[in-house]
């Protein structure tokens, strides 16, 4: 098995969680890569095919596009006009020739009419729905989503790059609030019914839910969750038994008309819940208690206001909260970003608001689960009242497709379709298909995998027939849908870590985002060749990381080809010509050269593994001479140096290192470790003079040497000691333990870099949610997209350096106890609310004292990136006389043939320039009698 190669942690999570099916021109750009680095041969196919997967209209694209035979060597290619052109040019350069005869050239098809449905257009669509289905599937709650868009995603103002932004109407639904109807308030008997819910039933589960019983409704003002809280009784009962409470959003509409009495309301449970602490569906009867012409002007507008909300409220909830959030991320996308979509894409994804509720909720509830392929047989939502109408509608609507498709399967559809069946379905059908025998595994992906490779040679030429046999028919996400809908979700987002969940995290109230103004003048994405760019890299990214859980050497060497041609010469220069006004360097981390150098330097560990140094060696100088302004040059230019002695070429891998430590870019531990290397290479007859980097690897960090009786001494096992206590403990535990006890009676804990990221957080929080353009995009956010940069620091630097004044002036207690009070359990980057206690947070800023924290924020702001790791593990503190002066220190601690790494090292000496108490604390066991 392979072990987690440097690299690969950051590309999955720079891939995302979701993993999408890749289009057919990727896996075309790989084939028309040579698996061999030195060959040269593919480079004018490979233009070629960049060209056609760079495509501006969704017909173009590969998707569906079929095999056509090139008349010159026979070869099968798709059938795209710049794919085909290119490819005769390639051919007949190579002096490849072929009699090219009349009836040859008529039986080359060089656009190929598609057999697969094309999406079809608001108007065509309700043509053939009405046609398939003489009932009409109207929609009725697309126009609940303003509360929605207003609470979750704030306005930004984005400019639309000369877009003319009402004709998106066309292609999508604006959401507007309810009407009232003919009761608004204008009617002296006015009266109401609204249907909504009975929540918080887990605080009174012991009472009893009768059907049909007479509710009231009672204001609960003093509610310290809630000071709109409406509490539900029953009418009838002879003492007050109390079922819960209206939902939130309502009560806050509904109380201001109760308090003034200016409403009342009655109302009965229609039905009883399934679970008996679920929400209790009811029907509450609201009536005006004021005469319409008895009220003041004002009063009357403002109770039409309240009333609008309140209708507005109950209608909101009939739409299930996956089915709101869903449409305004498309919606949200389509304002901000219509710019990078042509018409047919928006007409497509604006399409979605004309399908009926089923239809909607159905392709939500899909598009969220793992696939690609679903048993209708085992498709059933209790909020879906139609399912196979929901399917058809969405199969015309070009959303999903169906098992068996209108055309032959394709070899991975067979292979996806297999992972619908049970494993006893699999072996059954094993058993009809390989001569009575079956397969001999237990293993379910064993015998899927026999059956798939027994189709691809022809052994089972009716295995599709089968698989439909037993797994009925199966539909999924069409390609069409998965990928725009993928964008989507990537640019509302900016990562691939959140997706729809996000939404359902705030509603239940788990998660909260920090409150932030978006002021973006600049877009992520100037245009759309820029979008397709990044997308296509992400999904050569994906077939890497794919092709690595396989080991598949041939595919991640063209992988790592492919990403070697397409990085530009001069990735700097490039990104300035894309965003000409922008000096912000957080730009280019959204674009695909920023994607292929992830992939190069995993390519660079998968070289080393291979131990193909040479190989490594090339893609190390292509980052490095590319990417010039980049903080991963110092790890780079080391592995460059440390690969060079591989190979023997040891004034090299000296100069690397000379050349290294003075480029502005290589920072703390690499810069380090290259000044080490310096060092040791450098000895005569290399070099004569001592390296000046020397006298700055012999400072001294202090060091205490204590004793353990170890439970195992076994290398490369986790140390586990007996404590001071008697208990087993690790070498962290044991040293607090000692400082607790002789080492000077210590308080402590165990918590390297955590602490400290918790401390940067509360005590900058102003500063890194300060109002700065264009470094929040979206309103889920846990950071700007520039804190990993030099432009953070750059870009508030007055404000940074006015608020360490006040740090260092002794106001870092205060500053971190209204933070705390202010933004508690709210989602910041680095911040744990659950590890640490504000009290433990208080004593812990009083012992370190203001110049220390302002010095340490200061290079935690300059370059987050580089200083959020690596910290020392132990934090301790004490206080001395009247707990009115305190000291902290911070210890290192390692066990038997442990030593600091280079990132450490680079720690402690920049925490002893700044004012720390650190010091090394060395465990030896003690030889077991």
């Amino acid at each position: 098995m392979v072990p987690m190669l440097p690299g690969r942690e950051s590309l999955i999570r720079l891939i995302g969680k979701r993993r999408r099916t890749l289009p057919p021109n990727l896996w075309l750009l790989l084939e028309s890569v040579a698996s061999d680095s030195s060959s040269g041969k593919n480079k004018a196919s490979l233009e070629a095919c960049s060209a056609a997967a760079h495509s501006e209209k969704p017909g173009d694209l590969p998707f569906d596009v079929e095999w056509v035979a090139c008349p010159v060597c026979g070869c099968s290619i798709r059938g795209t006009d710049c794919i085909i052109n290119s490819h005769l040019d390639s051919c007949l350069a190579t002096g490849k020739k072929r009699k090219l005869t009349q009836s040859t050239l008529l039986q080359f098809n060089f656009r190929p009419k598609s057999t697969t449905t094309t999406p079809l257009t608001n108007s065509s669509y309700q043509a053939n729905f009405e046609k398939a289905n003489e009932s009409n599937c109207a929609n009725e709650s697309n126009t609940s989503d303003a509360a929605s868009i207003e609470n979750i995603v704030n306005e930004r103002t984005i400019p639309h790059h000369g877009v003319d932004l009402p004709s998106l109407n066309m292609h999508c639904q604006s959401l507007k609030i309810p009407r009232l109807g003919s009761n608004e308030a204008e009617d002296s008997d006015f009266v109401e019914t609204l249907e909504t819910f009975i929540v918080g039933r887990r605080f009174q589960q012991n009472i009893e839910l009768r059907h049909d019983a007479s509710l009231s409704v009672l204001r609960d003002s003093e509610n310290s969750n809630d000071i709109h809280a409406i509490k539900v009784y029953y009418a009838d009962a002879e003492s007050e038994q109390m079922l819960g409470y209206l939902p939130r959003e309502l009560a806050r509409c509904l109380s201001p008309l109760i308090d003034k009495n200016q409403i009342k309301c009655q109302g009965s449970i229609t039905s009883l819940p399934k679970h008996p602490l679920g929400a209790v569906p009811i029907r509450l009867v609201c009536q005006m208690v004021i005469k319409d012409n008895s009220m003041e002007s004002v009063d009357r507008e403002t109770f039409k206001l309240l009333w609008r909300d309140v209708v507005r409220v109950v209608d909101h909830a009939k739409t299930p909260s996956y089915q709101r959030n869903f449409r305004l991320l498309v919606q949200d996308v389509l304002h901000n970003h219509l710019h990078l979509f042509v018409d047919e894409e928006t007409s497509f994804l604006g399409l979605f608001n004309l399908l009926s509720d089923d239809a909607q909720r159905l392709f939500v509830r899909l598009y969220t689960r793992k696939g690609p392929w679903f048993r209708m047989a085992n498709i059933s939502y209790p909020e879906i009242s139609d399912l196979k109408k929901a399917i058809l509608e969405l199969q015309l609507a070009g959303y999903i497709d169906s098992f068996p498709l209108s055309e032959a399967p394709s070899i991975n559809d067979i292979r996806d379709v297999l992972d619908v069946l049970s494993a006893s379905e699999i072996r059954e059908i094993s058993k009809l298909e390989l001569c009575k025998k079956g397969v001999n595994s237990a293993r379910r992906k064993d015998i899927c995998n026999h059956l798939y490779h027994a189709y691809i040679n022809g052994r089972c030429p009716y295995l599709p027939k089968r698989v439909l046999e037993w797994a009925g028919t199966c539909v999924k996400i069409s390609s069409m849908a998965e990928m725009l809908l993928w964008r989507v979700q990537r640019l509302f987002f900016l990562n691939g870590d959140q997706d729809l969940s996000a939404f359902l995290l705030v509603n239940l109230g788990l998660v909260r985002f920090p409150d932030y103004t978006c002021s973006v003048s600049l877009p992520i994405f100037p245009d759309r060749n820029n979008l397709l760019a990044y997308d296509e890299a992400l999904g050569i990214a994906q077939i890497m990381d794919q092709s690595l859980d396989e080991y598949n050497l041939e595919t991640i060497v063209r992988c790592i080809n492919l990403c070697n041609s397409h990085i530009p010469k001069s990735f700097e220069k490039e990104i300035q010509l894309s965003v000409p006004d922008s000096p912000l360097k957080f730009f280019s981390h959204f674009s695909a050269a920023w994607v292929y150098s992830k992939v190069l330097f995993l390519g660079v560990s998968v070289f080393e593994h291979e131990r193909r140094y040479e190989d490594a060696v090339g893609l190390l100088r292509v980052l490095l001479s590319r990417f010039t302004s980049d903080s991963r040059r110092g790890h780079w230019l080391l592995r460059l140096s440390v690969d060079l002695e591989h190979l023997g070429r040891l004034d090299e891998s000296l100069s690397v290192a000379e050349e290294g430590v003075l480029d502005p870019w290589v920072r703390a531990g690499s810069k380090m470790a290259l000044q080490r290397r310096i060092v040791r290479l450098a000895k005569p007859p290399r070099r004569w003079r001592v390296p000046n980097c020397a006298h700055l690897l012999k400072r001294k960090i202090k060091e205490v040497n204590i004793n353990g009786r170890p439970l195992n001494c076994e290398t490369g096992a986790k140390n586990i000691f007996y404590g001071y206590d008697g208990d087993l403990c690790g070498v962290e535990q044991l040293a607090l333990q000692y400082y607790a006890g002789d080492g000077g009676s210590w308080q402590g804990i165990h918590s390297e870099s955590g602490i400290w990221m918790t401390i940067f957080g509360l005590l900058m929080w102003d500063i890194i949610f300060s109002d700065v353009p264009n470094v929040f995009h979206s309103k889920f956010q846990m950071a700007p997209l520039d804190l990993d940069t030099d432009d953070f620091y750059v870009a508030r630097k007055f404000h940074i350096e006015a608020h360490l004044k006040l740090i260092q002036d002794g106001k870092a207690e205060e500053i971190l106890t209204s933070s705390w009070k202010s933004h508690c359990g709210t989602s910041c980057r680095g911040v744990n609310w659950e590890r640490h206690s504000l009290s433990e947070l208080q004593t812990v800023v009083a012992c370190i004292g203001g110049h220390c924290l302002a010095s340490l924020c200061r290079h935690l702001a300059q370059d987050y990136r580089s200083w959020s790791s690596g910290m020392p593990d132990l934090l301790l503190w004490r206080f001395h006389g009247d707990r009115d002066v305190g000291e902290s220190k911070l210890v290192e601690v390692k066990g038997p043939r442990d030593r600091l790494s280079e990132q450490q090292r680079a720690w402690m000496l920049l925490l002893m320039d700044c004012g720390f108490d650190t010091e090394v604390c060395k465990v030896s066991p003690v030889p077991l009698s």
